[in-house]
């Protein structure tokens, strides 16, 4: 975005390096509000589209038809002072689509939202995806990361740690099995399973299984039902939490 110089490297757009124009093109939303706090919701939205290039009707038209759809219409001749963090919040990113930009870099973008304003803004994004627009956001809502996220990249100290999708990041670790029993000895040995938790819960054992063959994990299941001793077997996901604990230490 221009705001710090590089130590070294370089930013791309395009494969070209990226200039003060194409810049001109991203919708931006910091963590830290870059708003006027004494200026009323619509005005504010109109003029920073028009600083895009938005003609003034148009800009007018749009940032009530956002702050509609953001539950803020009622709203719209407040200053932004006089609204929750959360609504603040929903003004920011209303800001930063409201110029129809070629591409959106939103830093925690989800920071200080009630459930019914991340679903109203996950909403947002998507339709901007849709449109072909790429989005790239920080977050430490790792969740919110998985529910939206094609690609992630994993940060730690300043280095790229993990990059790719869920898939590729989740590639070569061993999947973990969760087998529900009923009281028993059973160890469940099989060659290439390891057994790292068995405990009692109530009226069953539990039992979480590891191993890097679905081979195995299949052979492990079809024992447990010969011997008539498994209630419930299902694959544990691992958390994109914990994937990114895991990487980063």
């Amino acid at each position: 975005m221009g705001i710090m110089e590089p130590d070294r490297g370089e930013v791309l757009f395009d494969g070209e390096p990226i200039t003060r124009d194409q810049r001109a093109q991203i919708g931006y939303m910091p963590e830290e509000r870059g708003l006027y706090p004494k200026q009323n919701l619509e005005g504010q939205l109109a003029y920073l589209a028009e600083l895009k290039g938005v003609p003034r009707r148009r800009a007018v038209k749009d940032a009530r038809d956002y702050l509609d759809r953001f539950g803020l219409g009622d709203r719209r001749k407040d200053l932004l002072e006089s609204l929750s963090l959360g609504n603040q919040q929903r003004v920011q990113i209303i800001a930063s689509i409201m110029s129809q930009p070629n591409c959106l870099v939103l830093d925690e973008p989800f920071s200080g939202l009630d459930p019914k304003a991340i679903d109203d803004m996950s909403e947002v994004l998507r339709d901007v995806t849709r449109q072909g627009v790429p989005v790239l956001f920080s977050s430490h809502q790792l969740d919110m990361v998985d529910r939206l996220c094609d690609e992630m990249v994993a940060l730690s100290g300043g280095e790229v740690k993990a990059a790719g999708d869920l898939e590729s990041l989740t590639r070569g670790r061993p999947l973990r099995y969760r087998a529900v029993l009923r009281p028993t000895d059973w160890p469940g040995r099989i060659d290439g399973v390891q057994v790292i938790e068995h405990v009692q819960s109530g009226d069953h054992d539990i039992a979480i299984f590891e191993t890097h063959d679905p081979g195995a994990a299949h052979r492990l299941m079809r024992d447990g039902v010969q011997k008539d001793v498994i209630v419930e077997f299902s694959r544990v996901v691992p958390t994109l939490s914990e994937i990114y604990q895991e990487v980063v230490s």
